[in-house]
Protein backbone atom coordinates (compact mmCIF):
# COMPACT_ATOMS: atom_id res chain seq x y z
CA UNK A 1 0.00 0.00 0.00
CA UNK A 2 1.27 3.45 -0.88
CA UNK A 3 -0.50 6.66 0.15
CA UNK A 4 0.46 9.98 -1.40
CA UNK A 5 0.31 13.67 -0.61
CA UNK A 6 1.77 16.67 -2.36
CA UNK A 7 3.16 19.92 -0.96
CA UNK A 8 3.86 22.99 -3.09
CA UNK A 9 5.69 25.90 -1.42
CA UNK A 10 6.31 29.29 -3.00
CA UNK A 11 8.52 31.99 -1.56
CA UNK A 12 10.67 32.35 1.53
CA UNK A 13 10.13 30.44 4.75
CA UNK A 14 8.51 33.31 6.62
CA UNK A 15 6.73 35.24 3.87
CA UNK A 16 5.99 32.34 1.54
CA UNK A 17 2.99 30.10 1.41
CA UNK A 18 2.13 26.59 0.41
CA UNK A 19 -0.68 24.20 -0.34
CA UNK A 20 -1.17 20.55 0.55
CA UNK A 21 -3.14 18.03 -1.46
CA UNK A 22 -3.79 14.40 -0.50
CA UNK A 23 -4.47 11.42 -2.73
CA UNK A 24 -7.95 11.02 -1.22
CA UNK A 25 -8.80 14.66 -1.96
CA UNK A 26 -9.63 15.41 1.68
CA UNK A 27 -6.93 18.06 1.48
CA UNK A 28 -7.16 19.85 -1.85
CA UNK A 29 -4.81 22.81 -2.15
CA UNK A 30 -5.19 23.36 1.60
CA UNK A 31 -3.24 26.45 2.60
CA UNK A 32 -0.33 26.41 5.04
CA UNK A 33 2.22 29.07 5.91
CA UNK A 34 4.49 30.40 8.62
CA UNK A 35 1.42 31.95 10.27
CA UNK A 36 -0.53 28.67 10.31
CA UNK A 37 2.47 26.83 11.68
CA UNK A 38 3.85 29.19 14.29
CA UNK A 39 0.97 31.58 14.97
CA UNK A 40 -2.82 31.39 14.53
CA UNK A 41 -3.31 31.80 10.80
CA UNK A 42 -6.07 30.15 8.79
CA UNK A 43 -5.01 26.84 7.27
CA UNK A 44 -3.20 23.77 8.49
CA UNK A 45 0.39 22.85 9.32
CA UNK A 46 2.56 19.74 9.36
CA UNK A 47 2.41 19.27 13.15
CA UNK A 48 -1.39 19.45 13.19
CA UNK A 49 -1.51 16.84 10.45
CA UNK A 50 0.88 14.57 12.37
CA UNK A 51 -1.31 14.96 15.48
CA UNK A 52 -4.40 13.97 13.49
CA UNK A 53 -2.60 11.05 11.86
CA UNK A 54 -1.31 9.74 15.18
CA UNK A 55 -4.68 10.11 16.94
CA UNK A 56 -6.52 8.38 14.10
CA UNK A 57 -4.00 5.57 13.75
CA UNK A 58 -3.91 4.92 17.49
CA UNK A 59 -7.73 4.91 17.77
CA UNK A 60 -8.06 2.36 14.97
CA UNK A 61 -5.30 0.09 16.34
CA UNK A 62 -6.81 0.24 19.84
CA UNK A 63 -10.24 -0.62 18.42
CA UNK A 64 -8.77 -3.70 16.72
CA UNK A 65 -7.00 -4.66 19.97
CA UNK A 66 -10.06 -4.25 22.18
CA UNK A 67 -12.34 -6.07 19.76
CA UNK A 68 -9.82 -8.90 19.48
CA UNK A 69 -9.74 -9.16 23.29
CA UNK A 70 -13.55 -9.49 23.34
CA UNK A 71 -14.36 -5.90 24.36
CA UNK A 72 -15.54 -3.94 21.32
CA UNK A 73 -15.35 -0.25 22.21
CA UNK A 74 -18.37 2.01 22.16
CA UNK A 75 -16.34 5.23 21.76
CA UNK A 76 -12.62 6.01 21.51
CA UNK A 77 -12.14 9.79 21.59
CA UNK A 78 -8.46 10.57 21.01
CA UNK A 79 -6.93 14.04 20.97
CA UNK A 80 -3.44 14.27 19.53
CA UNK A 81 -0.98 16.93 20.62
CA UNK A 82 2.40 17.45 18.99
CA UNK A 83 5.00 19.33 21.03
CA UNK A 84 7.78 21.04 19.13
CA UNK A 85 10.77 22.85 20.64
CA UNK A 86 13.57 24.53 18.72
CA UNK A 87 12.48 23.00 15.42
CA UNK A 88 12.24 19.42 16.71
CA UNK A 89 9.13 17.41 17.55
CA UNK A 90 9.89 16.17 21.05
CA UNK A 91 6.59 14.55 22.02
CA UNK A 92 3.35 13.19 20.69
CA UNK A 93 0.72 13.09 23.43
CA UNK A 94 -2.50 11.19 22.93
CA UNK A 95 -5.38 11.98 25.29
CA UNK A 96 -7.85 9.11 25.22
CA UNK A 97 -11.37 9.03 26.58
CA UNK A 98 -12.71 5.53 26.07
CA UNK A 99 -16.07 3.91 26.65
CA UNK A 100 -15.54 0.16 26.64
CA UNK A 101 -18.33 -1.88 28.27
CA UNK A 102 -17.30 -4.76 30.54
CA UNK A 103 -13.52 -4.34 30.44
CA UNK A 104 -11.34 -4.16 33.56
CA UNK A 105 -8.66 -1.49 33.99
CA UNK A 106 -5.67 -3.86 33.67
CA UNK A 107 -6.92 -5.40 30.42
CA UNK A 108 -7.74 -1.95 29.07
CA UNK A 109 -4.30 -0.54 29.90
CA UNK A 110 -2.55 -3.53 28.33
CA UNK A 111 -4.44 -2.93 25.07
CA UNK A 112 -3.70 0.80 25.22
CA UNK A 113 0.01 0.12 25.73
CA UNK A 114 0.09 -2.25 22.77
CA UNK A 115 -1.68 0.29 20.52
CA UNK A 116 0.69 3.01 21.71
CA UNK A 117 3.71 0.93 20.72
CA UNK A 118 2.35 -0.70 17.58
CA UNK A 119 0.14 1.63 15.59
CA UNK A 120 2.05 2.42 12.38
CA UNK A 121 2.36 6.13 13.14
CA UNK A 122 3.78 5.42 16.62
CA UNK A 123 6.33 3.15 15.00
CA UNK A 124 7.21 5.90 12.50
CA UNK A 125 7.75 8.67 15.04
CA UNK A 126 11.17 8.93 16.67
CA UNK A 127 9.97 10.85 19.73
CA UNK A 128 8.47 10.39 23.15
CA UNK A 129 4.91 9.09 22.96
CA UNK A 130 2.62 9.61 25.95
CA UNK A 131 -0.94 8.30 26.30
CA UNK A 132 -3.20 9.75 29.01
CA UNK A 133 -6.31 7.58 29.20
CA UNK A 134 -9.67 7.65 30.95
CA UNK A 135 -11.92 4.59 30.85
CA UNK A 136 -15.70 4.55 31.21
CA UNK A 137 -17.28 1.11 31.29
Amino acid sequence: MIRKANAVWQGTGKEGKGVLTTQSGVLNHTQYSFNTRFEDGIGTNPEELVAAAHAGCFAMKLSFNLTGAGFPPKVLDVQGEIKMEEGTIIESRLILKATVPGIDQDTFLAQVKDAEANCPISRLLKTTIVVDSTLTV
